[in-house]
């Protein structure tokens, strides 16, 4: 069952953001403001849906007394109450807490691992997956750096992706990605396994990681293309040690200015989602496996060439649809990890 309770909450905290935005305030108040009430507003949409089906049904009853309005009565019946609890499992699902990263930007950073040139192959396949599915999406794929190996593939990666609902569906994208396939260099057909590495991270703004300037060592370098041959003359690159966590962000693009605010960009990104994790740790040990928790040293999906299939390890997803997925068709495996992290929350909060 719906708590009505809570619905009636939600709705006089909605009137409230509506009066007080038609009154007199300053622009961060209505920023913030408004913000709330674009997040209330479906919501808000969704118990006025439930509550004229559940009026309707009560309407519907009455009517079964009455011999005029009885075979209306009974035509209408099953198709409410087929329709209340549809309703109400949507209504649980919007009552569920929102991810407070979920309408940021997000950083993808793509590294191969185990296997590799033909890892770094595969890292580049990954990479024009994700660029892909992001122009199916209508989102901004903005390449952050990008270093190619000699034969074609990515020794790393790094873009920022902007659109609507980004981080809340690529977040279930961090971790192992495994691909089992011949590679073109095998003369004798024997299937390989090799393994890249995705990490998908909120994009953090100043106001949410203060990072004082004692706190990182910048050095400049200079930037190098597949095989160690110079890009240019110029020391451009740019890498950024932060001191107190030892993390290193580096970016080698062309222009040195450029490389600074990438590499500050991905490391307050970095230290962001350190945070989060960390928050959430405090939250609940118990959330630590579940789906979209990030861990990159976990195997979540294998992508099969032979047999043509995709399997999410996550959720026991197969598709055999490869050829399509690694073409940015995503919106069915995402779609799946998005519903079984929904379920595993219900379950909790039910519990």
């Amino acid at each position: 069952m719906v708590p009505l309770d809570k619905l009636d909450q939600i709705t006089a905290r909605f009137d409230f953001l509506e009066a007080k935005l038609n009154s007199a305030l300053a622009p961060a108040e209505i920023a913030a403001l408004s913000r709330e009430y674009s997040d209330l507003r479906p919501v808000v949409s969704e118990i006025a849906a439930y509550r004229a089906a559940v009026s309707d049904l009560a309407e519907a009853e009455g009517w079964l007394a009455d011999p005029e309005m009885r075979d209306l009565a009974e035509e209408e019946l099953p198709r409410l109450k087929a329709r209340i609890p549809e309703m109400e499992q949507a209504l649980r699902i919007a009552l569920l807490p929102k991810d407070a990263a979920d309408a940021r930007p997000a950083i993808l950073e793509i590294r191969p691992g185990t296997g590799g040139e033909e890892a770094a192959l595969f890292a580049y396949d990954l990479w024009r997956m994700y660029e892909r599915h992001a122009e199916r999406m209508g989102w901004r794929f903005e390449r952050l750096d990008f270093t190619p190996t000699e034969l074609g593939g990515l020794k790393e990666g790094m873009a920022r992706i902007e659109g609507e609902g980004v981080f809340a569906r690529l977040k279930y994208e961090s971790g192992v990605h495994r691909v089992q396939r011949v590679p073109e260099t095998e003369a004798g057909g024997r299937i390989h396994t090799s393994a890249a590495t995705v990490a998908v991270l909120p994009e953090a703004e100043e106001v949410d990681i203060d990072i004082p300037a004692a706190d990182i060592r910048i050095d400049t370098m200079r930037a190098s293309g597949a095989g160690g041959q110079h890009v240019n003359t110029t020391d451009s690159a740019v890498r950024i040690t932060h001191l107190p966590s030892g993390i290193v962000v580096t970016s080698s693009e062309k222009s040195q200015h450029q490389n600074r605010a990438i590499a500050m960009a991905v490391l307050r990104a970095r230290l962001y989602e350190r945070e989060r994790e960390r928050l959430a740790t405090e939250r609940a040990d118990s959330r630590r496996a579940q789906v979209g928790s990030g861990d990159r040293s976990e195997r979540i999906r294998t992508y099969n060439f032979p047999q043509g299939r995709m399997t999410d390890h996550r959720i026991n997803l197969t598709l055999y649809a490869l050829p399509q997925i690694l073409g940015g068709d995503l919106g069915e495996v995402i779609d799946a990890l998005v519903a079984h992290d929904q379920a595993e929350k219900l379950a909790e909060m039910d519990g």
